[in-house]
């Protein structure tokens, strides 16, 4: 077999199939970790093999991020009819197009496409192979027939729906975020299995959009955010006819001659929950099966890759980055890892995740958002710190749009630095953008209380909060002092 190097320009170059590739980089997977990655060594010359044995775009273009935010558009749409009445303005009550809804669904996943197709990484230079991808050895991945031995790789194959071990549960068709999607009628009533952040997302969606809902959590909803915070999400959710079951354990489900029934105990009491249709959003599980790690020295864990904190695995050539690495389920951490290990890779230096710095949104209504250390966190970490808060009750764009639920509550450390923020409201996962460039930048709350926003905007209740932090400087003896000195001069 002839060996040959690939093309370090810009464009591609025809390969002979049966050559073998030796690119500087092969990255296993085309998620949003894997196409972030491959980009930017394409930007920097490197050579790239990207292998993808299914869809372009992974999970959050085909069947997470995109499709499930472009069904809450539509769900908004809906429930903004029903309280127009609120604003001065009739319209009866919405009709909902279950197939239009799906058509608008797919058309917004076909807009974006474009940008992570096979087409575009090729233009870009890099050499995409659509096939299953299998370690042959330490340094060698055969897919489609190619072999390659590439200098560095990268596992970057995401993670799937997770199925509890519920009895009767697999003998019922159920609904996954890969399926749910696909409906070609809406669901009449919809029993959610998981109160995490996909669970709540759909569960409101389909809710607006006229289905029965039902919420069933082993714990309390959205268990990794703040528990205040988590209360306003709870309340609107309930108001709105969401009937959620927390601290509630499966039984069984089984089949009916209309849908399914859920058997549940909840506090020691059973009760059956009836359901047309049952979507699982109660975990993932990382993607390794078919890719022969342990025949590259690879070593897993159920909660997938085991890497080092510069996501190294226990092969020194090979990365994994991305759910697949066990780390945060979410997309734009998967990006920051990209560029992480692309900096390892070529500088040789170690970097290390930048886990104080994490930032998260889940799209219900209100939004909830979470940025950096959280106040519990803040107080084990530091010596001193001081929690500065407003609420959108006292922001004037809030009002004009009747959506003041929520607050914003800022953590700050010594000398007034930004630790974290959480926040819940409307645009709650816009806002918090500011907080991630405040850590980003090492700012202190001071740079956000002098911060000039336009008027009126949601933004401005970050700076309320940030603002408040002057209150007890204002209070202190030798301050009023001063002040009264510089009263006497005017």
């Amino acid at each position: 077999m002839s060996t040959v190097a690939l093309s370090q320009g810009a464009g591609s170059v025809a390969i002979d199939a049966a050559a073998v590739l030796e690119p500087d980089l092969c990255v296993i997977g085309a998620g949003s970790a894997g196409l972030s990655l491959t980009a930017a060594a394409r930007a920097l010359d490197l050579s790239v093999v990207l292998v993808e044995r299914h869809r372009m775009g992974g999970d959050c273009l085909n069947t997470g991020c995109v499709p499930s935010k472009a069904l809450i558009a539509a769900a908004r749409h809906a429930h903004a009819i029903r309280t127009a009445a609120a604003f001065g303005v009739t319209a009866g009550a919405p009709e909902v197009d279950a197939a239009a809804v799906r058509a608008h669904v797919r058309s917004v996943i076909d807009g974006i496409a474009p940008h992570d197709s096979v087409a575009r990484f090729e233009r870009l230079g890099a050499t995409v192979i659509s096939a299953e991808a299998r370690f042959t050895g330490p340094d060698t991945l055969v897919a489609g027939g190619r072999t390659v031995k590439a200098k560095r790789f990268v596992v970057a194959t995401g993670s799937r729906p997770q199925l509890p071990p519920v009895p009767g549960l697999d003998q019922v068709p159920v609904l996954t975020n890969e399926s749910v999607f696909d409906l070609d009628a809406l669901p009449r009533r919809l029993v959610v299995i998981g109160g995490g952040p996909i669970g709540l997302e759909l569960a409101q969606a389909f809710r607006r959009l006229g289905a029965a809902v039902t919420v069933l959590t082993r714990g309390e909803i959205l268990s990794r955010d703040d528990r205040e915070a988590v209360a306003v999400v709870r309340a609107r959710l309930l108001a709105e006819g969401v009937d959620i079951v927390e601290h509630a354990v499966v039984d069984r489900v089984a089949t009916v001659p209309d849908g399914a029934t859920v058997t549940v105990t909840v506090g020691g009491a059973t009760r059956q929950v009836a359901a047309s249709h049952i979507l699982v959003a109660a975990g993932r599980a990382p993607v390794t099966d078919g890719l022969g790690l342990e025949d590259a020295g690879v070593e897993t864990t159920p909660k997938g890759i085991t890497v080092t904190p510069a996501l190294r695995t226990t092969n020194w050539r090979i990365y994994a980055i991305g759910d697949v690495a066990g780390s945060f389920q979410f997309t734009h951490w998967a990006s920051h890892q990209a560029g992480q290990v692309l900096r390892t890779i070529l500088t040789r230096l170690p970097q290390k995740e930048a886990t104080g710095s994490v930032i998260w949104a889940t799209y219900t209504d209100p939004e909830i958002a979470h940025v950096g250390l959280s106040e519990a966190e803040a107080r084990r970490r530091h010596r001193t710190v001081r929690v500065l808060r407003a609420p959108y009750l006292e922001n004037d764009r809030a009002r004009t749009d009747r959506d003041t639920e929520g607050f914003v509550k800022i953590i700050t450390g010594a000398g007034g630095r930004i630790l974290g923020a959480e926040l819940v409201g409307p645009g709650a996962g816009e806002t918090a953008s500011l907080f991630a460039l405040a850590l980003a930048g090492r700012l202190k709350v001071s740079h956000l209380a002098g911060m000039i926003a336009p008027y009126p905007t949601l933004a401005e209740v970050a700076k309320r909060a940030a603002v408040t932090s002057y209150a007890d400087t204002a209070k202190h003896p030798f301050v009023r002092r001063v002040i009264r000195l510089l009263r006497a001069t005017l």
